[in-house]
């Protein structure tokens, strides 16, 4: 098996078929609804809050609102009262199960809602998958967080309608060294693996560093891309304001880090300080650009077209060009 990651790789440009870029089209369909870009904002509390979720779904884009100190039924109804979808998460624990009863009770459905726990091939997931399909069948539920080709053969077979793959690789992740196991250094590969047994959509979650990585995530089977760090950090960002040296940055901590569970116990993620970048929708515009420029590149009018490109992988071992024949 070839062990690469996005550093490592490189696309092949094809014969370009528009005359501008701003002619092709970002957009991708997930859950019946169609978003501008591939791509969402990770659910952690030092990337969004309700007033970014909101602000993202009436300008066309995909979010999932974290479930960290958050009344979910409360956000479900706040989103359907502005007339936009409701995206949140869920964790596997008694209390995730009395949120789904309680919104059951309200008559509520979110149509999106995110399993969300740090080793999502578990029967833990089985269950909340099950139970969510029983008792809100109209809601798109995403599942995660897996690694391997058995983990997205049985998330799907349990009944998920999208996996999450990604098991460490982000930059305020420590899982691998923590624990020895994950995707840190060869994201990009687990995802290729993975999603060779596929039949939904795969969210690729964790390690991008730049925006070139979302089209490589295309390129290797991913319908959407998570991201924390590239939108952490900005004005609107909930994380926490810090001064160094006369410089501003915002917190952005890991959701298994102890800044996000407020004790020291099960550890995987840290806490690190991110410049201000400025306003949210310039990244968002500058993503959407760059994609259209991806596809371009890819000789292609459509965000799907970039998955027929070549590739060479640079350096080391496996390196040499991987041509589609």
């Amino acid at each position: 098996m070839e062990i690469f990651d996005y550093d490592n790789v490189l696309l092949l440009p094809r014969k370009c078929r528009v005359d501008s870029r701003s002619e092709c089209d970002a957009g991708v369909t997930l859950g019946g609804r169609t978003f501008r870009i591939p791509v969402v904002p990770a659910n952690m509390k030092t990337v969004v809050d309700e007033s970014i979720c909101t602000w993202m779904a009436q300008a066309g884009y995909f979010y999932v609102m974290h479930r960290f100190d958050l009344d979910n039924v409360q956000f479900v109804k706040d989103m359907h009262a502005k007339a936009v979808y409701a995206s949140i998460s869920l964790g596997v624990k008694k209390p995730d199960y009395d949120t789904v009863d309680q919104l059951v009770a309200a008559g509520l459905t979110p149509e999106y809602i995110t399993i969300d726990i740090a080793h999502g091939h578990a029967d833990s997931v089985k269950n909340m998958i099950g139970y969510l399909k029983q008792h809100m069948p109209k809601a798109f539920v995403i599942a995660g967080n897996v690694a391997t080709p058995e983990a997205v053969i049985d998330l799907e077979n349990w009944g998920a309608d999208a996996t999450k793959v990604g098991v460490g690789p982000g930059k305020v992740c420590i899982t691998k060294l923590k624990t020895g196991f994950g995707t840190g250094g060869w994201q990009l590969s687990a995802l290729k693996w993975c999603a060779r047994v596929a039949t939904k959509p795969i969210i690729a979650d964790g390690g991008i560093r730049s925006h070139g990585d979302i089209a490589k995530s295309v390129r290797f089977g991913a319908t959407m891309v998570m991201i924390g760090s590239l939108f952490a950090g900005h004005e609107e960002s909930p994380g926490r304001t810090v001064e160094v040296d006369g410089e501003l940055f915002k917190e952005y901590y890991g959701s298994a880090s102890d800044f996000n569970k407020g004790e020291y116990k099960h550890v995987e993620g840290k806490r690190i300080l991110e410049p201000i970048k400025g306003k949210l929708a310039d990244t968002l515009r500058e993503m959407e650009e760059d994609v259209q420029s991806s596809i371009s590149y890819a000789g292609g009018t459509r965000l799907m077209d970039i998955r027929k490109v070549n590739y060479v992988i640079l350096g080391g071992d496996n390196a040499g060009e991987h041509l589609l024949m």
